[in-house]
């Protein structure tokens, strides 16, 4: 047997990356960022903490600007979404995504069972006619045995073509962390909402406040940009939104648009 030299004068380094699947290298800073947000995901309660921690590690790994979050909904016998988003989200997109019987929704299902093949899916944005986007990475969880009926469903956007090969082995392994995540915060947040048939509050029951700012949420402005319109904090038409999400009985911003249009007419007014 042949002895192997080492030369002193070349000191050895440690390998950047390791082949951890397949053939895919994820580099060492991204298997600690990975096991940070797995780690992290146990602690998943509340929708404020899921966007923190979507913003975290997992931010790291699967860049995005967008992260569209559904989850099946057994009342009404669909997926119910919600949008996270760290830049402005063109204008009413997030209800094109969010509404009851979502079209655009329901088109990002049907092409991830029809081409996934229960893995996840790179899109073109102009595909979709989205504006604002280059590309979605799409991935859901299907009931066991019943790989059409979805349990949970995600698409990450992003600006810049930054999604290939390598971000959607990380989606894969971050599936289970995204689908038990955000499904304990839905049933969190169930116990703690009026019931979904309740029955819608007059207009009355808002405040001046509260009413423009559902009218920000109807034109699809983010809090950010209700804030500048009305000239307060961020963080005042969050809690704005709460509250108003809690008169209606609402599960999400899309949602508390929607019953409003229906017991609220002046909604679909302009107003100044």
């Amino acid at each position: 047997m042949s002895a192997v030299h080492h030369d002193p004068s070349v000191a050895p380094s440690a390998p950047d990356h390791e082949d951890l699947y397949g053939s895919t290298l994820l580099s060492l800073q991204q298997v600690r960022d990975l096991v940070r947000t797995v780690e992290g995901a146990l602690a998943l309660r509340h929708a404020a903490q899921f966007f923190v921690w979507t913003q975290g590690g997992l931010q790291q790994l699967l860049p995005h600007q967008l992260l569209l979050c559904g989850a099946y909904h057994r009342a009404s016998r669909e997926l119910r979404f919600e949008v996270f988003n760290n830049a402005p989200v063109p204008q009413g997109l997030d209800l094109a995504l969010c509404a009851p019987g979502s079209a655009l929704s329901r088109r990002l299902q049907a092409e991830w069972l029809a081409h996934g093949e229960g893995r996840p899916l790179l899109m073109s944005a102009a595909e979709l006619g989205l504006t604002g986007y280059a590309q979605l990475l799409i991935h859901g969880v299907s009931r066991p045995q019943r790989p059409s009926e979805i349990e949970s469903f995600f698409a990450l956007a992003h600006a810049e073509s930054l999604y290939g090969p390598r971000q959607a082995v990380l989606l894969e392994l971050l599936m289970p962390q995204l689908h038990a995540g955000w499904l304990r915060v839905q049933s969190a947040e169930s116990r703690s909402s009026p019931p979904q048939n309740a029955h819608s509050v007059p207009a009355g029951e808002l405040t001046a406040r509260e009413c423009q700012v559902l009218q920000g949420l109807r034109q699809g402005h983010s809090n950010q940009e209700i804030a500048q319109t009305l000239d307060i904090s961020a963080l005042t038409v969050k809690n704005h939104v709460q509250r108003i999400l809690r008169k209606l009985g609402a599960s999400n911003r899309a949602h508390a648009v929607a019953r409003a249009q229906v017991s609220l007419p002046w909604l679909n007014e302009e107003r100044g």
